[in-house]
């Protein structure tokens, strides 16, 4: 099916749409205009990580809603406050900034590798590496730290002094370094770039790489954290702490949040005047996003998810021994997929129209990243739906 769907004149084109209106969801499950029912395994690209109106999300925003949306970060905020304390209880780093995209918390973190990193050394240390086929976000510093040629090359040049190393390579990266590095940025698992797994030992190597030298590790878990991978956050899954940490996508289950953490001896660099966000830490995101953590943190939800990723994984292995086609499964955790040696792009429409929403990582993955509360009801329903597509398909 084409994703070339007309859309409003008055709306820019910088999307391909399916012909697809939704206008309703419930937990897993979401209505189009005219009443048809889909199964939702994409959850907004990993951002709906409840699903669709959870009802302690709804109570959180309905009860703030009564009572202050906004006031600006020139007052202490309640809710934010509360927000702030659940990532800092549960995490290894100390301090939180709020914005409110993933980009914009990729911003602020190379923002404050930079400052922190001259703060630390007392000279400038101008570069970033970065890792070839990861994907960071699409204002310029983030788009800058994104290796893909394909999201730069309209918008180029690219702002300087950012080196590209192969994920998993241990020995471009060292390599790389040197004392002109303030920070290494890496997706712990490279998300759009394909569900790309770190060899096993990887991120070790790099945090002691960047120990070795000085250098700040940055992780973007914009895609992977709050539950993805069946921890709290994906570096948790891994033991490898980062320096400096870019959240968003499930922090607010849907109500846009995004966040950077970052160590104590790192975030004390970002001083009054170094960074700022007019809606950050918003008291209706805030709000949204500390009741969406404390499900998440509630006694055996994590465990579940981890039960629930290793049954999808399961079944996934058991529907692609079936066809007679190259694929592999790809990915960890409730972000999983198919790679194929053929775009996907078929297979995602033909889901769609049988009643499943999936999305592709790259161009030749098809990515599965369903709520994390999805019922195994559903996720037998959406995988029986998924392998009749696939035969079809793919005979």
């Amino acid at each position: 099916m084409s994703q070339n769907a007309s859309v409003a004149p008055s709306i820019m084109g910088t999307y391909r749409r399916f012909p697809l209106t939704l206008v309703e969801g419930r937990g897993s499950e979401v209505y189009d205009e005219k009443g048809q029912r889909y199964l939702d395994f994409l959850a907004g690209i990993s951002v709906n990580a409840l699903g669709h109106a959870h009802p302690v999300l709804v109570k959180a925003l309905a009860d703030q809603s009564q009572k202050l949306w906004h006031v600006s970060n020139l007052y202490n905020i309640l809710p934010q406050e509360t927000c702030a304390d659940l990532l800092v209880e549960n995490s290894g780093l100390d301090q939180v900034f709020f914005c409110n995209s993933g980009t914009e918390a990729v911003e602020a973190a190379l923002k404050l590798s930079r400052v922190a990193a001259k703060g630390i050394h007392g000279a400038d240390r101008p570069v970033t590496i970065a890792m070839k086929n990861s994907f960071h976000g699409r204002t310029y510093g983030s788009l800058s730290v994104t290796g893909q040629e394909a999201y730069q090359e309209p918008f180029a040049p690219m702002l300087p002094e950012v080196r590209f190393v192969d994920f998993g390579d241990l020995a471009s990266l060292e390599d790389q370094m040197g004392d002109d590095v303030a920070a290494v940025l890496l997706e712990p698992l490279q998300a759009e770039g394909g569900l790309n797994v770190a060899p096993s030992g990887y991120l070790e190597g790099v945090r002691d790489l960047c120990d070795k030298n000085g250098s700040l590790l940055i992780f973007d878990e914009v895609q992977v954290g709050i539950g993805r991978l069946g921890h709290l956050f994906a570096h948790q899954k891994y033991g490898v702490e980062p320096d400096i940490m870019a959240l968003a996508k499930g922090l607010g289950g849907g109500f846009p949040i995004g966040a950077m953490m970052a160590k104590g001896h790192v975030s004390k660099y970002f001083v009054p005047g170094t960074h700022a966000s007019t809606f950050g830490g918003n008291p209706l995101a805030t709000a949204v996003s500390s009741a969406l953590l404390e499900e998440i943190l509630k006694k055996g939800f994590l465990e579940s998810v981890q039960e629930r990723s290793s049954q999808l994984k399961a079944e996934l292995e058991a529907l692609t021994a079936d066809l007679n086609v190259e694929s592999e499964i790809k990915g960890e955790g409730m972000l999983m997929g198919i790679g194929f040696t053929q775009p996907v792009a078929p297979l995602v429409g033909a889901c769609m129209e049988a009643g499943l929403l999936v999305g592709p990582a790259g161009t030749n993955v098809l990515r599965l990243a369903p709520p994390l509360n999805l019922s195994e009801v559903h996720l037998r329903e959406g995988l029986a739906i998924l392998g009749k597509v696939l035969k079809e398909v793919l005979s």
